[in-house]
C-alpha cells in the first residue's frame, strides 16, 4: 500500500513560535517541534498567519529547513484582523478550505490546534469536525523537562467517531433509545414501519428541514410529530414550544391571522395585536396537520416564512421573524393536488424533502398486540389500577382485531377508544369474554358502513388476456380455477395487503407474524404475474 504524504496545517504561534538568537533553540516552539520527530516526516507544512507576522513566518521557515530539510513550508496569509472574532475567523478559514487543493488519496492531513488564539483553535476543530478539513487534529505538548534535543509529545485525534468501538457502541445505544422513544417503547413488529422510524430518528437529530407525514386519519401523525419535538428537546436542539394546528379548522379571513398574527385595527374585530402561531413556535416546532386544506394566500405566506423565517402579520407593513421547524401532516395526495392546481408546487417541493407515509392499523395487523399492551399500561398508569385480559378474552379480541371484519376505519384512535371502553368496564381489573363480545358488537356496528360486501364480478377472469394464450393454455384446470379465484379477490381489494388478508384469513390467525402480502406476491410470481397486472380489470 502506498504511503501517504504527511501534511500539517496550522497557524503560526505568535508567542510560542517566536525567539531570536541561539537561545531560541533552548525553547520549545510547537510549529518547529512537530517537524523534529524521528518516527515520521512532514512532507509539507501549510503555515497560516496574519499579514503583520510575515517576518516571524520567514524565521520559522528557516528553522524548519535546518531541522527537517525534507519539509516544504508553504505560507498562507489569512485575512483576519481580529483573531478573537469568531465569525471573522471561521469565515476566513471557510474561504481558505474552499480553495485549498485537498488530495486525501495521497496526503494525510494533520490539523495543528496547539497554536493560535482559543477562537482560532475552536474554529480549526469545527472545520475538521465538519470535514471541511478532511484530516485529524494534531495536539502537540512541550517536553516534561526543558531540553534542546527533545521535541516534546504529540497526539493525533480522529473525529470520525465510528472508528472508536466504545464510542460507536454508545452512539448505537443512543440511536436505539431515540427510536424506542419515538415509538413510546412499543415493540412494533412491522418491518417497514420500524425501518421508517429508524430513518425519522436520524433525520430528526441531524436535520432542521421540514418533514411531511402522510397517512390516514388516526394513523398517529400528530403523536409522532410531538415525539419528534420531545426527542429534539432532550437533545437541546429546540428551546421553544410545540405548537399544533389542524388546518382544516381554519376558515376565511381568520386563517391568516391565526397563522401569521395581525396588528390592532387590521380588520373588523381586531381589537388588539395577535402574535400568531408561527411566532409562538419561535425556536420550537410547528405541526400543521392537514396542510392541504390551506388556502392559496396562506400557502404563499407559509412558503416565505419557511424559506426566509420572515413574514408580514395581517395589516402590518413591517416583517417579523420566527425561526421554527415545520412538520406537516396530510391524509391527501398532495402530488395530485399540485397537478390539479389546489396546492402550490413550490411549497410542496419545500416540504417534500423528508416524506413518510404512516401506514394505517389495518396495514400493520402484527402491531395490534403490542399496541394493546401499551394502551392497557397507559390506562393503568392514568387511573391507578392494573387492568388485564383473561386468556380467553384476549384470544377472542385478537381473533376479531386481526380478521377481515376489523377494518379499523379510525386506525389507532379506534383501538385506543376500544381499549378504554373495555378497561373502564372491567370488574376487579379483569377484562372478560363478555366485555370483549360486547365490544366486538360495538365495533361491528361502528364499522357497518365500511364492511359492505364487495360488488360481484360480472364476468369471468380472462386468464388468456391476462397471461397470454400460450401460458393460459398450459395451466392445469386446478391451477386455472385457483388463479382465477385469486385474481377475482385482488380486483375486489384496494391493496395487495388487503387482498392477502382476505385470502389467508384463517391460516394467518395461527401465525405470530403473518405476512399476507408476501404470501400473495409469491403465489402470483409462480405464474409470472404481479399485483399491478392482476389488480386491473380487463
Amino acid at each position: 500500500m502506498k504511503q501517504k504524504r504527511i501534511v500539517v496545517i496550522g497557524f503560526i504561534g505568535t508567542q510560542l513560535d517566536s525567539g531570536k538568537g541561539p537561545a531560541r533553540w533552548e525553547k520549545w516552539r510547537p510549529s518547529i517541534a512537530i517537524t523534529q520527530h524521528e518516527e515520521y516526516v512532514v512532507h509539507r507544512f501549510d503555515l497560516l498567519y496574519g499579514g503583520k507576522f510575515r517576518s516571524l513566518v520567514d524565521a520559522v521557515t528557516a528553522d524548519i529547513a535546518a531541522v527537517s530539510p525534507e519539509t516544504t513550508v508553504v505560507p498562507h496569509d489569512i485575512p483576519i484582523s481580529d483573531a478573537w472574532d469568531f465569525g471573522e475567523v471561521y469565515g476566513a478559514l471557510f474561504d481558505f478550505a474552499k480553495t485549498y487543493p485537498f488530495d486525501p488519496d495521497n496526503e494525510d492531513y494533520w490539523i495543528h490546534i496547539t497554536t493560535g488564539t482559543h477562537v482560532v483553535q475552536i474554529c480549526m476543530f469545527l472545520m475538521t469536525e465538519a470535514r471541511f478539513f478532511p484530516g485529524r487534529l494534531l495536539q502537540s505538548s512541550p517536553p516534561r523537562r526543558q531540553s534542546t534535543t527533545e521535541p516534546g509529545s504529540y497526539a493525533l485525534i480522529d473525529l470520525d467517531l465510528s472508528r472508536y468501538d466504545q464510542i460507536a457502541q454508545r452512539f448505537s445505544r443512543e440511536q436505539a433509545e431515540g427510536v424506542a422513544f419515538l415509538k413510546s417503547g412499543i415493540a412494533t413488529r412491522n418491518a417497514s414501519f420500524n425501518t421508517m422510524i429508524d430513518e425519522i430518528e436520524r433525520v430528526a437529530i441531524k436535520s432542521r428541514a421540514p418533514m411531511l407525514l402522510m397517512g390516514p386519519t388516526g394513523a398517529g401523525k400528530s403523536f409522532l410529530a410531538r415525539r419528534v419535538y420531545e426527542l429534539k428537546k432532550t437533545r437541546h436542539q429546540l428551546d421553544g414550544k410545540f405548537v399544533e394546528l389542524n388546518c382544516a379548522t381554519l376558515h376565511g379571513d381568520g386563517a391568516a391571522s391565526t397563522l401569521f398574527g395581525h396588528v390592532k385595527g387590521s380588520f373588523t374585530g381586531a381589537g388588539a395585536d395577535r402574535p400568531g402561531l408561527l411566532r409562538s413556535a419561535h425556536k420550537g416546532l410547528l405541526f400543521l396537520d392537514e396542510i392541504g386544506e390551506l388556502g392559496p394566500d396562506e400557502q404563499a405566506m407559509l412558503l416565505k416564512a419557511i424559506e426566509e423565517k420572515r413574514f408580514h402579520p395581517v395589516g402590518s407593513d413591517s416583517e417579523v421573524q420566527s425561526d421554527f421547524q415545520l412538520i406537516a401532516g396530510t391524509n391527501r395526495d398532495l402530488a395530485s393536488d399540485v397537478v390539479a392546481g389546489r396546492f402550490r408546487e413550490d411549497l410542496y417541493a419545500r416540504i417534500n424533502l423528508w416524506t413518510y407515509a404512516l401506514p394505517g392499523l389495518v396495514d400493520r395487523p402484527e402491531d395490534i398486540e403490542p399496541n394493546l399492551v401499551y394502551l392497557l399500561n397507559q390506562f393503568s398508569q392514568e387511573y391507578g389500577q392494573m387492568v388485564r385480559f383473561n386468556k380467553e378474552a384476549r384470544e377472542r379480541y385478537m381473533r376479531f382485531a386481526m380478521s377481515p371484519e376489523a377494518v379499523w376505519a379510525g386506525n389507532f384512535r379506534d383501538l385506543s377508544a376500544s381499549v378504554t371502553r373495555m378497561a373502564t368496564l372491567a370488574e376487579a381489573g379483569g377484562i372478560s369474554e363478555g366485555i370483549v363480545s360486547a365490544e366486538v358488537a360495538r365495533l361491528q356496528k361502528l364499522w357497518q358502513h365500511y364492511t359492505r360486501a364487495p360488488a360481484p364480478i360480472q364476468a369471468e377472469v380472462d386468464l388468456a388476456g391476462l397471461m397470454g394464450d400460450d401460458a393460459a393454455a398450459g395451466l392445469d384446470l386446478f391451477d386455472a380455477l385457483q388463479l382465477a379465484a385469486v385474481v377475482k379477490v385482488c380486483r375486489q381489494s384496494a391493496t395487495l395487503s388487503d387482498a392477502g388478508r382476505k385470502l389467508f384469513a384463517v391460516s394467518r390467525s395461527a401465525k405470530s407474524k403473518p405476512n399476507d402480502a408476501d404470501r400473495l406476491k409469491k403465489f402470483l410470481a409462480r405464474f409470472d404475474l404481479d399485483w399491478d397486472q392482476v389488480s386491473v380489470r380487463r
